[in-house]
């Protein structure tokens, strides 16, 4: 969503005309109840909802299947009775979300609207119920590539593709470090102590209780991705090798283990689940690996475009693609994955982050490439809101507490929260 942008690309997305067509516009001045103009060249009515080949454009809402609390990783399962409830709306809309316009207010934005609450558009940087902006971290002057919070720190770690890498002081919101890196950060994780940096031909390790600060060498290219599992650090690269190492207690230092290679192209996501590590790529397949031996155990061909990020869920795999789509994969009898379910967007899919509203909910955020997030109840699907950003947002990090961070392309770093109050619906 391009805040500063008119209103024809907008329009155009609704399913109306061309926005030269002044006909086809609603008077500003008719809603705000002072139009004097005999005739008006605009309409002095709301336009229709519109219509993609004959159906609504809306999205289905309504509870879904209750599920267990539980998100993934080793300490926490979500517990779903099947592959069969994914994407499934029961009842009668009862999650369903009354909004304005889905477009930020430009005027709004620059601080100067003067229809206040009448406006059409929005006066927010979201829609939806159950979550707010607590406030924003401004510093960064290119796209934010990666957040992190190591365990042990009151600080928040942000990297950024204008080389640098700043660190937050969690209760004043000030920024206390910048720190040059001399290279576009194309991730950043933290794990334990440890905050890794993934710059071109290079992995940073800082350890922010001993100060141990390592560069890891090896990689070819830009290092898009980072994870860890089991004792081993895996990083994707631009030429499509995965390196692994590990790290030795005894030198305080992490030594090469492997190389993967399989990929034709860069990895750009990894995630690590049931003993499993899962990579997707540009080259568009998703290669499944053991964690044992490190050998390749499938390959995932189903996507047709780059696979952007990849989530590990219980028992299932959630990847999602520019090719529109967020798949969920299950495992058959014989262990290999096939997907159960697929959701389709209307824009390309960047990156998945899953989560838990303050009711215990499993909530799946969705960035797409309109520079909107989505946010899904699962496993039904159904909308719970959108958060707004200036440029498409490009990272995602869950913090204690029900708070979770973004980062867009402006550089800028918001910080929500989910209201502890039980959220109610309109219909």
């Amino acid at each position: 969503m391009d805040a500063d942008g008119g209103n024809k690309r907008v329009f155009q997305r609704l399913g109306g005309p061309p926005a030269d067509a002044k006909h086809q516009k609603v008077c500003y001045h008719w809603q705000a109840g002072k139009c004097n103009r005999h005739p008006c060249p605009f309409l002095h009515s709301e336009l229709p909802p519109p219509n993609i080949n004959g159906m609504s454009s809306k999205r289905p809402h309504g509870h879904g299947p209750a599920a267990d609390s539980g998100f993934p990783g080793p300490r926490r399962r979500a517990n779903f009775s099947g592959a069969s409830t994914w994407g499934r709306v029961h009842g009668g809309g009862a999650n369903k979300i009354v909004r304005k316009a889905e477009k930020v207010c430009n005027y709004w934005v620059q601080g100067n609207c003067s229809f206040g609450d009448r406006c059409k558009f929005l006066h927010s940087w979201s829609s939806g119920d159950g979550f707010s902006l607590m406030t924003q971290l401004d510093g960064h002057q290119k796209v934010v590539s990666g957040i992190a919070l190591p365990s042990g720190s009151d600080k928040l770690y942000t990297g950024s593709k204008d080389e640098t890498a700043r660190i937050w002081d969690c209760q004043s919101g000030k920024c206390i470090a910048v720190i040059n890196l001399g290279g576009e950060v194309g991730c950043m994780i933290g794990e334990g102590p440890w905050v890794f940096v993934g710059i071109p031909n290079v992995v940073k390790a800082w350890n922010v209780q001993t100060s141990v600060e390592l560069s890891l060498s090896g990689p070819v290219g830009q290092v898009y991705t980072l994870v860890v599992g089991g004792d081993m650090l895996f990083a994707g690269t631009q030429d499509g090798s995965i390196l692994a190492w590990k790290f030795n207690v005894v030198t305080n230092c992490f030594e090469p283990a492997a190389s993967l290679k399989g990929h034709s192209l860069a990895v750009v996501c990894l995630v690590v689940g049931a003993n499993r590590l899962y990579s997707g790529s540009m080259d568009h397949t998703i290669k499944v690996w053991s964690l044992e031996n490190l050998q390749c155990l499938q390959t995932l061909t189903e996507h047709t475009s780059v696979v952007m990020s990849v989530l590990c869920w219980d028992q299932f795999l959630l990847s999602c693609s520019l090719d529109k789509t967020v798949k969920i994969w299950v495992a058959t009898e014989s262990g290999q994955l096939e997907v159960t379910y697929t959701h389709n967007e209307e824009h390309g899919v960047i990156t998945l982050c899953g989560m838990h509203d303050s009711q215990g909910k499993p909530i799946l955020l969705c960035s797409c490439n309109d520079n909107t997030v989505r946010l899904y109840d699962l496993p039904s699907f159904a909308e719970r809101g959108k958060i707004f950003s200036k440029q498409e947002v490009r990272a995602i990090q869950i913090g204690p507490g029900g708070i979770f961070f973004t980062g867009d392309g402006t550089g800028q770093v918001r910080v929500w929260n989910w209201s502890t109050e039980p959220s109610v619906s309109t219909q």
